[in-house]
């Protein structure tokens, strides 16, 4: 009787996720509605025009859909050349040894601070000497945007892919190593095979962390409703538009700044989709 109750339990908190996400979808799609009927689905994904004059609205999310995937890509692009080193430290060079420990709890614990603590520091620190080297003369923008968050998922992605690598069994290493295999070898031919897709999974995290991120780039993007035209422009990402304007709207803005939003939560779904698609073909392989 008891087993049978356990089971009830289980099977109705696991129905919760599936009832919470559709809702979810439910009510954006809802809320979303009137902005898509208005302008038409594919003319509202395409178009580039922001404007809440009365009378006059026009609103697409072509520049905000632009913002975010250049933002977190160039991010994750940042990111992968430190973060995979100290995964690499952490997890397999220094194993054990008190120096990875140190090394780890800082990760963590930079893995953990919040997001408007990295934007502070990248206004008042990343900013100025962007502007004093002249890469970007208003030193906001999609560049700096993109260096903070490559900066605040850097320690997420590592904590997660040194965790990963630690988990690959000691006698596949100790056998290669008595074959004769140097160390970047058992790295290259018995590490990544057995712990990739792991690793793989870190970063599609760290990009949904990216795609979603608010505080950050609003304080650094520029928050201009325009097309960025190059790495070094002003724009909007589709979490800094939704955080800046939808204090302050209301009718039709509302409308597609919600479409906006479910249109961010569906390129995070498909991302994550397509992430679990090529770590199960990974694992096949």
């Amino acid at each position: 009787m008891n087993d049978k109750i356990f089971k009830i339990v289980l099977f109705t908190a696991a129905l919760v996720i599936p009832f919470i996400c559709g809702g979810i979808i439910y009510s954006l799609t809802i809320d979303a509605s009137d902005a898509i009927s208005h302008f038409g689905f594919f003319e509202f994904l395409s178009s580039s025009e922001w404007d809440y004059t009365p009378g006059k609205e026009q609103y697409g999310a072509l520049p905000f859909i632009t913002g975010t995937l250049l933002t977190t890509l160039l991010a994750l692009l940042f990111c992968i050349p430190f973060s995979l080193p100290v995964s690499l430290f952490v997890g397999e060079y220094f194993k054990g040894t008190r120096m990875a420990e140190i090394l780890s709890t800082v990760t963590d614990l930079l893995a953990g601070i919040p997001s408007i603590i990295y934007g502070l520091w990248g206004f008042y620190m990343l900013r100025p000497i962007i502007m004093a080297l002249n890469i970007s003369p208003q030193g906001s923008g999609i560049l700096t945007a993109a260096l903070v968050l490559a900066i605040m998922i850097v320690p997420y992605a590592a904590s997660l892919s040194a965790e990963f690598i630690k988990m690959v069994p000691s006698d596949l290493k100790e056998g290669a190593y008595s074959l004769g295999a140097t160390r970047a070898e058992v790295i290259r031919h018995i590490v990544f095979p057995v712990a990739g897709s792991g690793v793989f999974s870190s970063y599609i995290l760290a990009i949904g962390r990216a795609l979603g991120e608010t505080m950050t780039v609003t304080m650094l993007i520029g928050n201009t409703n325009q097309m960025p035209d190059s790495l070094t422009a002003t724009g909007n990402t589709m979490a800094s538009i939704i955080a800046n304007q939808f204090g302050e709207a209301d009718g039709l803005k509302l409308s597609a700044l919600i479409a906006i939003g479910l249109l961010l939560f569906c390129i995070t779904a498909i991302i994550n989709m397509i992430g679990k698609v090529l770590i199960k073909r990974a694992r096949i392989v």
